[in-house]
């Protein structure tokens, strides 16, 4: 009989559909194997949701393709989850809601995965990894575009110095209007798209270029989808200043938003670029290389600008249908760590291994600190503007942020 690991889920949102589902639904179908941990099975066993309806829904949903799983609702949904002992649990509620559920699961012991951004504060983050590191369990981060392919690249030309010292960089990402009028509608009063999107290029820029972070400047428009004197943001322009080892600085702005209009020709707009001492690197979501138009179904049920990397759904030439994409692949990743850690050989070996995935730093919560520190700054200088107060500018020493 094989050995088995088994998984919680707070949250089964349009996330769930893309990556979480079609993992779950793959490890029911092929176990997980590595040599390392031998031929596993991964069991999906119960799932906590505020109202238990999206669950119900997959749960018929998924009859034949993933044993049943226990559907917890309501105030206590969390805790009901844990009591079904999962060897992980992943978070992907929105992310204001991110830390109670994470502090519940890893001070039962329970290994974490935690959706981006991890948390808003430093307070939140350094309780969570004080807690992980008690309880000895791992604490990982899905910052899913570090498995762009085009991302990977773009470290692997840094790490290996063919682009040398970044100078300044600029990224944008706009989601269209349904994002925060239809589909995470719940997630965005109070909220600002840069805290959901630009967590991702604040990460790319940290784990690729390194550096500390010492100066955070943002702004922010209202008005569509909130009261133009309310705290619901459109849009926001951030900037972040790093400095180097070297006493040179780098500066990057990032724009979000979603605004979009919906029928816009690539649906989600998403574009990077990066300036090297000695280069040039552009990144362009629609220059991708695939554009697909179909009548009555583009842009909107289907997307003229399609990220097969990300997720998709395949007829593979062997006959096979298959989902793939590295949006999968992270969360795939995070489960062989956390199997590293638990079947990977003797017991008595287990505090290494668990210190060996500590040490990857592409998703570990301790290593969040600086992403950490710029989402709070920005959030803080967001609520100033709100208040009256605008063109703040927040500091960061490596401890604490300041407002001036």
């Amino acid at each position: 009989m094989r050995p088995k690991m088994t998984a919680g889920m707070v949250g089964v949102g349009m996330i769930f559909d893309d990556t979480y589902r079609p993992f779950f639904e793959a490890v029911a179908r092929q176990g997980l194997y590595d040599r390392r941990f031998g031929d596993l099975d991964v069991q999906l066993v119960a799932v906590a949701t505020k109202t238990g309806s999206r669950a119900e829904r997959y749960l018929r949903q998924s009859a034949g393709l993933i044993p049943p799983f226990a559907n917890c609702s309501g105030d206590g949904a969390v805790q009901q989850m844990l009591q079904h002992r999962p060897t992980f649990a992943c978070v992907a509620t929105p992310d204001n809601r991110h830390f109670e559920a994470a502090r519940a699961i890893l001070e039962t012991g329970v290994h974490l995965l935690i959706e981006k951004p991890s948390v808003l504060s430093l307070s939140e983050l350094d309780e969570l990894t004080a807690i992980a590191e008690r309880r000895g369990v791992l604490a990982r981060v899905v910052y899913h575009k570090l498995l762009d392919p085009d991302h990977k690249k773009l470290r692997t030309l840094v790490a290996d110095n063919v682009l040398q010292h970044v100078n300044n960089g600029y990224c944008s990402l706009l989601e269209p209007r349904q994002i925060s009028g239809q589909q995470f509608s719940e997630w965005i009063t109070g909220r600002n798209p840069g805290t959901y999107v630009a967590v991702h290029y604040i990460k790319l820029i940290d784990f690729t270029f390194g550096g500390r972070l010492k100066t955070v400047l943002c702004t922010g428009q209202r008005g569509l989808v909130g009261p133009q004197d309310g705290n619901t943001w459109d849009s926001c322009q951030l900037r972040l200043i790093y400095e180097y080892a070297d006493g040179r600085e780098a500066a990057f702005d990032i724009h979000t938003s979603w605004v979009t209009p919906d029928n816009f020709p690539g649906y989600v707009e998403q574009e990077v670029q990066f300036r090297f001492d000695n280069g040039i690197w552009n990144g362009h979501s629609r220059k991708r290389g695939v554009e697909l138009t179909v009548d009555q179904l583009t842009p909107l049920k289907l997307k003229n600008t399609i990220n097969n990397h990300y997720n998709g759904s395949f007829l593979e030439p062997w006959g096979e249908r298959s989902q793939r994409g590295y949006g999968i692949e992270v969360i795939d990743r995070f489960a062989r760590e956390v199997a590293w850690v638990e079947h990977g050989g003797a017991s008595a070996e287990r505090p290494q291994r668990l210190q060996q995935i500590r040490q990857l730093e592409y998703a570990d919560l301790a290593a969040d600190r600086q992403v950490v520190a710029a989402i709070e700054a920005m959030e803080r200088i967001l609520e100033e503007q709100a208040a009256g107060r605008p063109d703040r500018v927040a500091r960061y020493d490596g401890r604490t942020i300041q407002l001036h």
